[in-house]
This record gives C-alpha cells, structure tokens and sequence, in this order.
C-alpha cells in the first residue's frame, strides 16, 4: 500500500482536478443563464404591469424567456453529461488501484505500461503512448488528454505565436492566481519584446499602456527594462535588454508552460516511471558496481553497462545488514550455501563449486583469475 500511496498519486489527482475544473465552469455558466432568464422574467413582469402592453407583445417578451430557458436546460444537461464523464474516469482509476492486492502479474504490468505512458507523454513521444494507451486498452488509466492539449500550446508557443498560451491562461486564470503564476505576464512581455524587434515601437506603447497598468509589486523591475527597450537598438549589447531580445526565450517559455500546466494538475516535474527507476537503480547500487569489471555481479541491474550509466549520479543502497552473494550464481552466502575460499584467497558460495567440480572432475577454475584448483583445496569462511 505505501508505494501504492506514493506512486499513484497522479492516477487519482488528476481527473479530481479536472472534475472540480468542470464543476466550477458549469456553475459559473449556469449561473450566468440563471441570471438571463431572471432579466426574461422581469421583462414579462414589467410588460404586464404596463397598460399599453398588448397580447403580441406579452407573447414576444414570453417566447424570449421561453428561449432563454431552452438554453439553461441545455447547458445544463451538457455539464451533467460532462462531470458524469469526469466522475467516471475517476470511479475507473479508483477501482483500478483497489486491484493492487488481488490484480496479480496482470495488474502490474498494466501499471508499468501506464508508467512508461506518462513517460513518453513527458518526453514527446504522443505516437507510441498513443499506441501502447490503445493496445493496453488504457485510455481511462492514462492522462493523455491533458498531455495532447499542452502540445498544441507547446507548438505554438515555439512557433512564435501566444494566442492559444493566453486562451489556457484564461480559462484556468483563478487557480493560476492561487499558483502565483507569471506565465500570463511573461507572455505580455515577450509580446512587447516582438513589437520592438519588429519596429513597432509606437504599438509597443500601447500595448505596454493596455497590458501594464496593473502589475504587481515584483514586477515593476521588469517593465522598467522592457519599457528602456524603446530606446535601445534591437542589436544592442548591453544587458539585460540583450537577453530580453534573444530568440532562447520562447524555449524558456515553453518550460515554463511545461511546469506551470503540471502545477495546475499537481503532477509531479518527473514521471512516476523516472522516479521509479532512480528508486530501484539506487536501492541496488553499490560501490562494487562500478569497481573493477571482474567485481561486478552479472544478476546485478545496476552493474549492466547501460544502466549503469543511469545509476552513476544517484545515491548508493544503505544497508544496516549486509549480505554477501556468490559471485558466480548471485545466489546469498548462508547456512545453505556456505562461503568458501580457493587457494588464491578469492570467496564462492559451495553451491557453485560443488556444481563446478561436478562438471570438470573435482576441479573448480577461479572466474576472475582463471586458475584451476581442486574442490578438495577450498575451505569453509566463517563471517562474524
């Protein structure tokens, strides 16, 4: 349960936050209709306390409550639909992970593919997570709808282009006020930036005077240097406003967008495959894996040449109890397969050099030294 708790955080969090996303939207829209069709109905009212209001006018006036309406009952039932759909995706992954205990084989290797779907969502690679969500059949275990609308923001983003970056600031503006976001902020700037690179100083201004007149405290440092960019040439060398003109910081936008859109979903910066991996890579790694070639054991992940590359920069295993393996089986050294020293000082486990000696007739040939010594030779260690 504690890795369950530790891990699956996301599977969970998400869809809540998109549930909660689409309640507060339907709220906000019901309340708007609520309040039109009240205008309606005290438009009837009005009309019927008037003399001159004839019949015609009356039916007008109700037709257009009637209208009004029409319209509430169908937004509503379209938010009904949409947090029922939300709600299910949330009843799905829940009993998904209630199966932990009982899914088996079966279950944890549909956990490894959702891991390695986040991890190649992260990573850009939407084709094969599509393909591996489709053939796993995990399109509600998955979070690739909220990782295929960031990629349109992303592209445009590095298409030079922030509409479609602002639209997402708008529809999540309250939560990212909460996040204390500046992605909207940045956006303007760099929005400011692009009119003076293109000569448009005079809409420069009035972009400068419609999107920073209500800046915050932190930001005013900021909007000075972008407003002394309209005395500066666009080649200029003096910093800071050479780094406000470089191309880099549409790249710096798009990770921020990256990182502000996981903060909206309380997902974490790496993916639970990434963290995964480091924690299994790390709970094995010793200082004998990346010792000599002969010291590494070969039912070791960590001394695999590839990964471990991967374990170089991570922290080593802590062990209060050490146990010594076999280097030739990996098998532990214990009561039941009790170490033994060769003549030329170097430990087995007596598993190992029993099934040698059975195979060479009494001799047994050092794996590391490649000398030969019969069994009758080896002695039995004894650890305190």
């Amino acid at each position: 349960m504690a890795d369950i708790k530790a891990l699956e955080h996301p599977t969970l969090k998400v869809p809540y936050e998109i549930l909660n996303k689409k309640f507060r939207a339907a709220q906000k829209q019901l309340d708007r209709e609520v309040s039109h069709v009240q205008a309606a109905a005290l438009e009837v009212e009005k009309g019927l306390l008037t003399e001159k209001c004839g019949a015609e006018e009356i039916n007008k006036l109700l037709g257009g409550m009637v209208d009004k309406l029409q319209v509430l009952k169908r937004k509503a039932e379209e938010s009904i639909c949409e947090e029922l759909q939300a709600g299910y995706v949330c009843k799905k992954r829940l009993e998904h992970l209630k199966e932990h205990t009982t899914g088996g084989q079966a279950w944890c290797r549909q956990r490894l593919d959702r891991m390695l779907v986040d991890y190649f969502l992260r990573q850009g690679y939407y084709n094969a997570a599509s393909s591996l969500t489709a053939h796993s059949q995990l399109s509600h275990l998955t979070n690739i709808d909220v990782f295929l609308v960031s990629r349109e923001v992303e592209k445009s983003l590095m298409n030079r282009e922030t509409a479609k970056c602002l639209a997402w600031c708008h529809d999540n503006r309250s939560k990212l006020r909460k996040l204390h976001s500046t992605m909207e902020f940045n956006l303007r700037v760099q929005e400011f930036v692009q009119l003076i690179k293109t000569e448009k100083r005079l809409s420069a201004v009035k972009h400068a005077r419609k999107y920073f007149s209500n800046f915050e405290e932190d930001q005013i440092t900021a909007i000075q240097h972008c407003m002394a960019l309209l005395a500066f040439p666009t080649n200029t060398e003096l910093s800071p406003y050479k780094e406000l003109l470089e191309d880099d910081r549409w790249g710096r936008l798009v990770e921020q967008f990256r990182q502000e859109n996981y903060k909206l979903y309380q997902l974490a910066s790496q993916s639970v495959f990434t963290v995964a991996l480091q924690a299994g890579l790390s709970a094995l790694k010793t200082p004998q894996c990346y010792g000599s070639s002969q010291g590494r054991n070969k039912s070791c992940p960590v001394c695999d040449e590839r990964l471990n590359k991967l374990a170089e920069l991570l922290p080593s295993a802590h062990c209060s109890h050490s146990r010594l393996i076999c280097n030739i089986s990996g098998v532990p050294l214990d009561e039941h397969n009790q170490p033994m020293v060769l003549s030329n000082n170097r430990v087995y486990g007596q598993q190992s050099l029993l099934q040698m000696a059975a195979e060479n007739n009494g001799q047994v040939i050092c794996p590391r030294t490649k000398e030969v010594f019969p069994y009758s030779s080896a002695e039995k260690v004894y650890v305190m």
